[in-house]
C-alpha cells in the first residue's frame, strides 16, 4: 500500500473497523449475561465525545474528558468517574472499549476499586486474561438469582482488596473463582461443576 494520504486513511479505517468488530464480538459474547448492558443513546454520545481523545487512552484521560457524564442503569445513575479507574495503568484501546466497561456498572465499580488498589503495588496490573477472568467471575456472581443486593460481587471485591492490602499481591484468577464458589456455597447458592464458578 502506498504511503500517501489515501493509504493512511485506508489503514485508519481498517483499524477502526477491526476495533468495532472486536467490540461487537465482545458484546455478542456477553449477550446472555445477567446484568444486561445498558442500552442508552447517551452511551452513543459518550462514545462520540471520546473520539476527541487519542487512543489508546488511559483511565485518567477518560475521566478528565467525560468523568462527569451520567450513565443511567436499572439500579440508579452513575457518573463515568464512578465506573472508570482514574489511573494511568488503566488503558483503553478505543471508545468502544470504554463503552463496554460502563455498560455493566456492577462489574465496572468492582473492577475500578481493584485497579485503583493495584496502582499502589509495584509491577502489578490487572490486565489481559486475568482481568477477563475477574470480570467473568463478577458477572457470574451478579447472575445469582437470589443475589438481589450484589452481595456476592461486593464480598469477593472486598476479599480481593483485603489480599492486596494484607499481602501486597493480586490474587490469581483461579483463587478468585474458588473464593466466589465458596461464597456461593456458604450462602446456599447452587453452583454446578460445569459452570464458571464450579471449581
Amino acid at each position: 500500500m502506498a504511503d500517501d494520504k489515501r493509504g493512511r486513511d485506508k489503514q485508519a479505517r481498517d483499524v477502526e473497523k477491526r476495533q468495532r468488530e472486536r467490540a461487537m464480538g465482545v458484546a455478542l459474547e456477553r449477550a446472555d449475561e445477567t446484568e444486561p448492558p445498558i442500552e442508552d443513546p447517551e452511551l452513543d454520545e459518550i462514545e462520540t465525545e471520546l473520539d476527541a481523545l487519542s487512543f489508546p487512552a488511559t483511565g485518567s484521560d477518560v475521566v478528565t474528558a467525560i468523568g462527569d457524564r451520567d450513565v443511567e442503569a436499572d439500579d440508579g445513575t452513575y457518573t463515568v468517574e464512578e465506573l472508570v479507574a482514574d489511573t494511568e495503568t488503566e488503558v483503553f484501546d478505543s471508545p468502544a472499549a470504554v463503552r463496554v466497561l460502563v455498560q455493566r456498572p456492577t462489574v465496572a465499580t468492582a473492577i475500578k476499586r481493584i485497579v485503583e488498589a493495584t496502582d499502589s503495588l509495584q509491577g502489578v496490573d490487572l490486565d489481559g486474561s486475568q482481568r477477563e477472568a475477574y470480570e467473568k467471575t463478577f458477572r457470574a456472581l451478579k447472575g445469582i438469582d437470589a443475589d438481589d443486593e450484589d452481595e456476592g460481587v461486593e464480598a469477593i471485591r472486598d476479599w480481593v482488596l483485603e489480599q492486596i492490602r494484607d499481602d501486597g499481591t493480586l490474587p490469581g484468577s483461579r483463587a478468585v473463582r474458588r473464593q466466589a464458589a465458596e461464597f456461593c456455597r456458604a450462602n446456599g447458592y447452587q453452583v454446578r461443576n460445569d459452570e464458571w464458578l464450579g471449581i
